[in-house]
C-alpha cells in the first residue's frame, strides 16, 4: 500500500482562484469588458485572464498537485517548487492584466507590464510543469489517464508561449516577427490550446480518474477511453497547426477552426459516453452534491460544443460566439471545477484532521463536512447566472448580462462561504471538533502528516466519505 502525502499548498492555490474568479464577476457586474467592449479589446482580455489564468489555470494547478501523485502512486517531484508557482504566476496575472488595463486606458502605465507578465507567468507554468512532467514520467509504463495530463501541459507550454509572444506583439516589441502576423488570426488557436487542451483536456482525464473514485464506479476499459484522447490530440494538433501556420506564408481562416472543433466534438461524444456509463454503474447510488452539480456542467459541455462549430462556420456573429464560449467556460469548466472543489477541500480537509485520528475515537463521514442542503442552492443560483448570461448574449442585452453575472457572483461568493466553513470544521459540534492544534489551516495543508492510498482506486484506505 503506497504512501501519498497531502500538498501543503494546493488549498492555497484554490483561494487564489476562487478571489479572481470573484474578481472577474465583480469587472462584468460593473459592465468592462464584453459586450461593452469588443471580444479583443483589453478591457475583455482583463476579464478573459482572469478566468482563463486566475481562476482555472490556478484551480487546476492546484488539483494536479494533489492528484497527479495519486495518479501515478508516485510522490510529487521538487514538492517546495509548489510555493514560489504560485507567487510567480499571481505576480505574471496581475503585470499582464495591468498592461491590458494600460491599453484600455484605465491606468497610466508602461506597456512593458505586458511582457514583464508574460515572463513571470512562463516562469511559474514552467516550474508547475517541472514538478508534474518528472512525478508522470517516474511511474513506467505511463497510464492511460497519465497521457491526458502530459498532452493538457503540452498544450499549456505552446499557449503559455504563444500567449508570451502576443504580449510582445501588443507592447510594441513584436519586430522580431517580421512579416509574420500572428494577431488576430492566432488568438482562436491560442484560446482553443488554453481552454480545450490544457484546461479541457486535463478536466477531462482528472474528472475520469476523481468520478471513479468519487462515486465508487469500476474503471472503464482502455479501450472505451483511447478514443477520447486521441480524437482530442488530433483536434488539438489542429489547433497547433492553425497558430503555426502564419510561420508557413498560410492564413488559417473559420474553416480551420472549425475542423478543429469539430474534431473535439467527436471526443466529447466518447467522453459524454463513458461517463453516463459510470454513473450508470456506480455503486454509491445516492449523488453527492459535487456529483449532482456536476450534471449542469456536463449539459453545457455537450450543448456548446455542439453549436460552436455550426456559429462559427455560419459567421453567426460575436453575440453568439461569446455566449457559447461563456457556456463552455462558466458553464463547464467552471461549474465542474466548482462542484469538484467542494468534495476535495472536503476530502483533503477530512484527511488531516480525521485520519490520523482514526481508531482513537468517532470520526465523520466526508460529506458531514459539507452543509446541505445550502451549498446546492448557491449551486442553483450559479447556474442560473450562467443561463441568463448565455441568453442575454445571444440576444445582445448588455443589462441582461450584467445581472446575471450578479447572479453568478453571489452564488460564487455563497460556495466560497461554504469552502471556508468546511476548513473551520463548521458543520461539526463543537464538542466532537479535534483540538485546536490538529484542526486544519485555511489556507495550507499539514503535509508533514502522509495518508495510506490505495493504488488501485486512489481512495483513501478505509475511508468515510
Amino acid at each position: 500500500m503506497p504512501m501519498a502525502s497531502l500538498s501543503r499548498w494546493t488549498i492555497s492555490y484554490f483561494a487564489a482562484a476562487l478571489a479572481f474568479l470573484l474578481a472577474a464577476e465583480a469587472l462584468a457586474v460593473a459592465g468592462l469588458g464584453y459586450p461593452a467592449a469588443g471580444l479583443a479589446e483589453p478591457a475583455t482580455l482583463v476579464f478573459v485572464h482572469l478566468v482563463a489564468i486566475g481562476w482555472l489555470s490556478l484551480a487546476m494547478a492546484g488539483a494536479l498537485l494533489q492528484f497527479v501523485p495519486v495518479l501515478v502512486s508516485r510522490p510529487l517531484a521538487f514538492p517546495r517548487l509548489a510555493l514560489p508557482a504560485l507567487f510567480a504566476l499571481i505576480l505574471g496575472l496581475i503585470l499582464l492584466c495591468a498592461g491590458f488595463a494600460t491599453l484600455a486606458g484605465w491606468i497610466e502605465a508602461s506597456l512593458d507590464l505586458q511582457p514583464l507578465g508574460a515572463a513571470f507567468l512562463l516562469c511559474g507554468f514552467s516550474l508547475l510543469g517541472l514538478m508534474l512532467v518528472v512525478t508522470l514520467l517516474s511511474a513506467r509504463p505511463i497510464a492511460l489517464f497519465a497521457r491526458f495530463v502530459l498532452t493538457g501541459l503540452a498544450c499549456l507550454a505552446i499557449t503559455a508561449l504563444s500567449g508570451a509572444a502576443f504580449a510582445t506583439i501588443l507592447s510594441g516589441h513584436g519586430d522580431w516577427l517580421g512579416t509574420v502576423a500572428l494577431l488576430p488570426d492566432g488568438l482562436p488557436f491560442h484560446a482553443l490550446l488554453g481552454f480545450g487542451g490544457w484546461l479541457g483536456l486535463i478536466a477531462v482525464g482528472v474528472s475520469y480518474r476523481l468520478f471513479i473514485m468519487f462515486m465508487m464506479a469500476p474503471e472503464p476499459p482502455a479501450r472505451r477511453v483511447r478514443p477520447v484522447l486521441l480524437f482530442a490530440s488530433l483536434g488539438l494538433g489542429l489547433a497547433f497547426a492553425g497558430l503555426a501556420a502564419p510561420f508557413a506564408g498560410i492564413e488559417p481562416g473559420t474553416v480551420w477552426i472549425a475542423a478543429a472543433l469539430a474534431v473535439l466534438i467527436l471526443a466529447g461524444a466518447f467522453y459524454g459516453r463513458d461517463i453516463l456509463a459510470l454513473y450508470r454503474a456506480r455503486r454509491r447510488k445516492a449523488l453527492e452534491i459535487n456529483m449532482l452539480a456536476s450534471i449542469p456542467a456536463f449539459g453545457a459541455l455537450g450543448l456548446g460544443l455542439a453549436l460552436l462549430p455550426i456559429a462559427i462556420v455560419a459567421h453567426a456573429g460575436d453575440g453568439l460566439i461569446a455566449a457559447l464560449v461563456l457556456l463552455i467556460a462558466f458553464g463547464w469548466l467552471g461549474g465542474l471545477t466548482l462542484a469538484q472543489l467542494v468534495k476535495i477541500v472536503s476530502f483533503v480537509t477530512w484527511l488531516e484532521t480525521y485520519a490520523p485520528r482514526l481508531g482513537r475515537g468517532p470520526a465523520p463521514r466526508v460529506g458531514d463536512l459539507v452543509a446541505m442542503p445550502r451549498t446546492g442552492w448557491w449551486f442553483l443560483l450559479y447556474y442560473g447566472g450562467v443561463v441568463l448570461g448565455v441568453a442575454a448574449l445571444a440576444i445582445a442585452a448588455p443589462t441582461g448580462f450584467r445581472l446575471a453575472m450578479a447572479l453568478c457572483l453571489a452564488g460564487t461568493a455563497g460556495i466560497v462561504t461554504e469552502l471556508v466553513g468546511i476548513r473551520r470544521l463548521s458543520q461539526i459540534k463543537a464538542a466532537e471538533r479535534p483540538p485546536a492544534h490538529e484542526r486544519p489551516r485555511l489556507l495550507a495543508a499539514r503535509a508533514e502528516e502522509r495518508r495510506p492510498v490505495h493504488v488501485e482506486t486512489g481512495s483513501i484506505a478505509h475511508p468515510r466519505a
